[in-house]
């Protein structure tokens, strides 16, 4: 056997052994999809439960949602977070920046909402990982909402 065809079944069985092991370490942590990882819809809707009863009583942001039909908003807000944490479900609302137009949300009110979701987060307990994730997969959103 020539060394360039030896060279090349080293390599090419370096690569699987490499690929493999890759395979085995997400199999043997289990890695789960964020959506999974944060409990499932029945969380989510918890969560959003507490969020949006946070969001009434706050005085410095609850004037955006003075006209907002909360049942329709709470399902779709759970939809929202459910597709975007890699579960099943698919958000049908408009898009942030339409849904957010005139409003004229500062960064002060957006970072008021995220506060608020932020404590619901935690009294339920949400792992910093998972916390970190979700609100790492929300906060580009900021751009679309914040117009002040």
């Amino acid at each position: 056997m020539q060394w360039k065809h030896r060279l090349a079944i080293g390599v090419l069985s370096l690569g699987i052994l490499v690929g493999c092991a890759m395979t085995g370490e997400r199999m043997a942590t289990g890695e789960k999809s964020l959506y999974d990882r944060l409990g499932g819809k029945p969380a989510i809707t918890a969560v959003v439960d507490d969020f949006t009863a946070r969001v009434a009583a706050d005085r410095r942001i609850n004037r955006f949602f003075a006209n907002t039909d909360v049942p329709s908003f709470k399902a779709k807000l759970v939809d929202q977070i459910c597709e975007a944490s890699g579960g099943p479900c698919k958000y049908t609302g408009k898009d942030m920046k339409t849904a957010h137009a005139g409003m004229g949300v500062t960064d002060d009110d957006f970072n008021a909402l995220v506060g608020d979701l932020v404590a619901t987060l935690d009294k339920f307990k949400v792992p910093e990982k998972e916390k970190g994730e979700l609100l790492g997969v929300l906060g580009p959103m900021k751009k679309d909402i914040v117009t002040r």
